[in-house]
């Protein structure tokens, strides 16, 4: 059985660009999550950190996507799926 894993990367690249296709700025989720600074989302697009559960929920309904649309994930064979 292979066990996937993120791949934080590829799942920073498709917040990047699922944010871009939606029209919505890093300044815009900033406000949404109540951030003080962009940072975490800045963090999340460049693959270095991961949002929570929590904040992955409210992502995927402020992109109007399906929480599989934001992760990827690669098996342990090396084979990835978005």
């Amino acid at each position: 059985m292979a066990i996937p894993t993120i791949d934080m990367v590829g799942t920073g690249q498709n917040i990047q660009r699922l944010r871009q296709a939606a029209g919505v700025s890093v300044k815009d989720l900033q406000d949404v999550f109540g951030f003080s600074t962009p940072q975490a989302i800045y963090k999340w697009q460049h693959g270095t950190a991961l949002p929570t559960i929590d904040n992955l929920v409210v992502l995927a309904a402020v992109l109007g996507v399906k929480i599989d649309d934001i992760l990827v994930t690669t098996d342990m064979r090396g084979s990835v799926s978005a």
